[in-house]
């Protein structure tokens, strides 16, 4: 069974339990507007609370673009406050997708600059089209990046590559960015969305809060000490511990048969 979100600028095809959000605003080569915020938060709100779907595609419609930036008519009256605010506002809806439980898959099927890159970065994984280009061009307009990018470029291909794309504002192709670890793999663009749903296939049949489980726990610990980083997985271990997945997954192991997961 299948059926379909449509937002403004958004569309979101929900099959098999994946589901395949595409930024849908072509004409702009998929710029993040105030809307795309907007419509990014209700739809990834919806599809967390949604038990039946377990992974999340995200790629932007047309061949030219995952998302080209921030939309740029948007940024030229900001100031000190409306700045900040507009730049907090994507960090959390970035972060509700970092941490919305359920693995999600970007799928750059082209530009993916600014605040698209940093859109990918917020992803579980990143997959590339062979032509994509991606970066953080900023400093080209006299900003840094507002939307995690700072953050989390550093935390993925290390502090003084980030700083290299930060500060010189290059583009780079995916073949750069799979050497960087910058994405995880690079596929033709004719094989991206197959890809995708593969990865995802691959997920789908284990157990839901254990998936949710080992995602929290990376989440988390990123960034603390590993004394507090080892205790976080222990409570999240020993919560699973009390779930009727874990007793349906054990029992199933050592009766050699597929389990069904519940969810609970």
């Amino acid at each position: 069974m299948s059926h379909a979100i449509i937002s403004e600028t958004l569309l979101c095809e929900i099959e098999d339990r994946v589901a395949l959000v595409t930024l849908n605003r072509p004409h702009v080569l998929n710029a993040l507007s105030a809307q795309v915020f907007t419509d990014l938060k209700s739809i990834f709100s919806e599809l967390a609370d949604d038990d039946e779907v377990r992974v999340i595609l995200l790629t932007g419609s047309g061949e030219k673009a995952f998302a080209a930036g921030a939309d740029i008519n948007e940024l030229v009256g900001t100031d000190r406050a409306t700045g900040q605010a507009l730049s907090r506002r994507g960090q959390s809806i970035f972060n509700e997708i970092e941490t919305c439980g359920k693995p999600v898959i970007a799928l750059i099927n082209g530009f993916a600059l600014g605040g698209g890159c940093e859109l990918a970065l917020a992803c579980t994984f990143r997959i590339a089209a062979d032509t994509a280009k991606l970066g953080q061009p900023e400093v080209r307009l006299g900003l840094i990046p507002g939307y995690g990018g700072t953050q989390r470029l550093p935390r993925l291909i290390g502090p003084s590559t980030a700083l290299k794309l930060l500060l010189t504002g290059d583009r780079i192709d995916a073949k750069e960015a799979l050497r960087l670890g910058l994405v995880d793999e690079v596929v033709p663009l004719s094989d991206l969305l197959a890809r995708g749903r593969e990865l995802a296939r691959s997920i789908l049949p284990m157990a839901p809060l254990a998936v949710a489980g080992c995602l929290e726990a990376v989440y988390k610990g990123a960034g603390h000490e590993l004394d507090s980083a080892l205790r976080t997985e222990s409570r999240i271990f020993g919560r699973l511990c009390n779930t009727s997945d874990k007793a349906e997954g054990t029992r199933a192991f050592l009766e050699k048969r597929p389990p069904s997961w519940t969810g609970q």
